[in-house]
């Protein structure tokens, strides 16, 4: 029998070989503007996928708390906030179901550093971003293991001359943000340090946080042709719990309050995160000639979290404990991801390529262990629970090995051909401590972009592709069993488990209408991703295991998004501006054959699972229509007034699809001006959020009965109830 792989590759050269024999000689030059490392490459007119970019400058005038505020601007992004600035990003509707600590499906990569952070969110200083590129659809063909529906690439700033800058922010809730930043550019050097705090009480009881940044960039031109950089990100972080309240009774009567739910006897699960982050990178940069360019980039990017969890119910003696703070156990993890990656690029007029290489060498420590001595009920047969107990000591080593390429040939003057390709090699080495029983297991994924553009006009494109994602099962999905010897009824290990896969298609157009009085840029495609092997326990998501309905981990099925993505971009530099953002979103289950609802304490008599099938029901968490418009009006050269609506209609907040979530829409309102004053530049600004004072919910779960009630309805939803009207003011001054 044909190896269907090697057909497919047959094909797939066939088609090259044609291109560039039919090619014309007159294109000019072809250009490579996909890369993983730095985004100073831009062929926007030849890009086979849907894309979007936000320029720094746009970050920084928004004057945001959180970076929800701008990607919200993008079709097909939606975003949960954990805390503060903290956030998980979702695209296309996929992983909308998870909310705890899961990857989110979405590979982000900051100066080229992949970035992953033990909460499964991701944190980012807003005051250090030159430019944000969202690529929509599978992208492991450039960034490998999690890009299952897209990537978010992030730059940060470099010096652009001899300048420094003081600011300063106030708002609702005790916000503030106070800022530092200087730069210098000479022939040979730029460099950039900046510090800054962000810190709020919060709305939300027990939701204060406090982040601390120190960042610098050195630029060095060793040449003409060739120079390095070294980047260096610290950050430390303080925050509490992310305001869930329990039950829709709650919210709508005290909705700064936390949960007041049996379990957990009002605290949220885990609270008190300890997070420090630092990264470090040095990347080179070489040109030869003026079609030709090498990019290496060596980096290490470590996170260090802490944080309590388990609410203490009884003391030592049996007692009920109420304390607030009474948790009782400490979970204390460290990553450290260190890696090379290296790209060369050669363009020219009847073909470009792109050749890349990524090795990654990642470290993943945990452990945990038990806080204070405490019994898990009164019964005085309960047996105690001491302090300094480990309950979890485990390491975890993951190496990768991958080659990628890009491929661009024009097929003749209006029509290119795009092809990606990546083969990822993934060796996951655990070591349990506590055990004593090593665990290893290695994964083999190709993954691959297929695209086509042609321009109809100048001012005309048409884009298509097909593009994959994927991810690979982790150490704890395949080995839970063999991990947790104790619990060998309730959990069992799974070391056949396939990496999930998602393939992508879109179809698209992008231009602009140059015969209008300004410029109009539009971007519209349809998109279609069928997400396969879907990995989860066979009892369900977050459900309970028991002896009777024991857990592991299987490749149990999948989803289905589609929907369609319009964006329109005006000129800002006119009186009148504006931008529209608009998604239709379809996005469901095509296989979800064993989801179990616990009805009851699972800790005690009485306690029922009944079963269901999923399949052909909504993803959680997902609108079918969102629109998000800006408008902009110039009213000097130097005062901006800007008004921004964004409405979602109505969405479940669970998987059956019993709970639906109204939708709603809210205004935003900005004044900015800014004044000159001898080598001073005053930077003065107020800032409205929600200005309607309309009530909603930042986020909205459920997955079982958390009352213990034996119902499942409203009252078993966790709800983060939005703040409301915020007000934020700040000044800057730059010299």
């Amino acid at each position: 029998m044909s190896n269907p792989r090697r057909i497919t590759h047959s094909i797939l050269l066939s088609t090259l070989i044609a291109g560039a024999c039919f090619a014309t000689e007159d294109l000019g030059v072809i250009g490579i503007d996909s890369t993983t490392i730095d985004d100073r490459f831009h062929a926007k007119r030849t890009e086979t996928s849907s894309t979007a970019t936000i320029e720094g400058q746009k970050v920084d005038e928004a004057h945001i708390e959180n970076i929800q505020q701008v990607l919200q601007a993008i079709p097909g992004i939606t975003t949960e906030i954990k805390s503060g600035d903290t956030l998980k990003i979702h695209i296309r509707g996929v992983e909308n179901q998870r909310y705890m600590g899961e990857k989110p499906g979405v590979a982000v990569v900051i100066d080229g550093v992949p970035v992953f952070e033990r909460t499964g969110a991701v944190n980012i200083d807003l005051d250090n971003i030159a430019s944000i590129k969202v690529i929509k659809g599978g992208a492991s063909y450039l960034f490998g293991d999690d890009a299952l529906s897209g990537a978010v690439i992030i730059t940060t700033k470099k010096g652009a001359s001899n300048k420094s800058m003081l600011a300063s922010e106030f708002g609702s809730f005790g916000y503030q943000k106070l800022l530092g930043e200087t730069s210098f550019a000479n022939k040979t050097l730029n460099t950039r340090l900046q510090i800054s705090e962000r810190k709020s009480d919060g709305y939300w009881a027990d939701s204060a946080y406090l982040s601390r940044y120190a960042n610098g960039k050195l630029q060095y031109y060793i040449d003409d042709s060739s120079d390095v950089t070294f980047g260096i990100d610290a950050s430390q972080r303080n925050k509490d719990t992310h305001g869930t309240v329990g039950g829709m009774t709650q919210a709508l009567n005290d909705p700064k309050s936390i949960s007041t739910g049996i379990d957990g006897g009002g605290r949220d699960y885990s609270r008190l995160y300890d997070v420090e982050l630092l990264k470090l990178f040095l990347t080179y940069a070489k040109d030869f000639g003026n079609n030709s360019n090498l990019l290496v980039n060596l980096y290490q990017y470590g996170d260090d979290t802490q944080f309590v969890s388990a609410p203490q119910k009884y003391d030592a003696t049996g007692k009920v404990v109420t304390s607030d703070n009474a948790y009782t156990t400490f979970n204390d993890y460290h990553q450290i991801q260190r890696g090379l990656k290296s790209e060369y690029r050669s363009e020219g007029k009847s073909i470009a390529y792109m050749l890349g290489a990524d090795l990654r060498n990642n470290l993943y420590d945990n452990k945990t262990s038990y806080l204070v001595d405490f019994k898990s009920s009164p019964s005085p047969k309960a047996p105690l629970s001491k302090a300094g107990t480990v309950t979890g000591d485990n390491k975890t080593t993951e190496q990768l090995y991958a080659p990628y390429m890009e491929v661009k040939v024009p097929l003749n003057e209006a029509t290119t051909l795009t092809l990606n390709g990546r083969y990822d090699h993934i060796q996951l080495d655990n070591d349990d401590r506590q055990t004593h029983l090593p665990t290893q297991k290695s994964f083999d994924v190709y993954s691959h972009r297929v695209g086509l553009t042609h321009a109809l006009n100048d001012s005309t494109t048409l884009f298509m592709n097909r593009s994959t994602g994927f991810r690979a099962p982790s150490i704890e999905q395949l080995f839970v069993g063999d991990n947790a010897p104790t619990s060998t009824t309730k959990t069992l290990s799974n070391p056949d488990l396939k990496p999930e896969e998602a393939v992508n298609y879109d179809v698209g157009v992008r231009g602009n209408f140059p015969a209008l009085n300004t410029l109009l840029t539009y971007e519209a495609n349809l998109f279609f991703i069928d997400r396969k092997d879907f990995i989860m326990s066979s009892i369900g998501q977050y459900a309970a295991a028991s002896t009777a309905t024991p857990q592991r981990y299987e490749n149990i099925g999948g989803m289905r998004s589609r929907g369609a993505e319009l964006s329109l971009k005006s000129d800002t530099q006119k009186t009148f501006s504006f931008d529209v953002a608009y998604t239709y979103l379809d996005a469901y289950f095509t296989q979800y054959d064993n989801f179990y609802l616990g009805l009851g304490n699972p800790y005690a008599a009485g306690f029922t699972q009944v079963h269901y099938d999923l399949g052909g029901k909504k993803i959680p968490r997902t609108s079918a229509h969102t629109l998000n418009v800006i408008g902009n009006y110039n009213i000097t050269p130097s005062t901006l007034f800007s008004a921004e609506l964004t409405a979602k209609s109505s969405y479940y907040a669970d998987e059956l699809n019993q709970l639906e979530m109204a939708g709603y829409s809210v205004v935003n309102l900005l004044a900015r001006h800014s004044e000159k004053w001898r080598n001073y530049t005053f930077d003065i600004f107020a800032r409205v959020d929600n200005v309607f004072d309309t009530f909603y919910f930042n986020t909205a779960r459920a997955s079982n009965d958390r009352d213990y009630n034996k119902l499942y309805n409203q009252e078993d939803l966790s709800l983060t109830v939005n703040p409301g009207r915020v007000y934020t003011a700040g000044l800057s001054v730059k010299f």
